[in-house]
């Protein structure tokens, strides 16, 4: 999982991403390809 302070590049590298927030952290998840995985902070 890539850990980044910005998530909005990292959303558009794949057309699936999908940007979920969890218990106060942003994530970005990917069921089709799950490489994408990423966290804000």
């Amino acid at each position: 999982m890539k850990v980044s302070p910005s998530l909005k590049s990292l959303k558009s590298r794949h057309k699936a991403n999908k940007i979920v927030r969890r218990k106060g952290k942003i994530y970005i998840i990917n069921k089709v390809a799950p490489r994408y995985k990423a966290r804000q902070g």
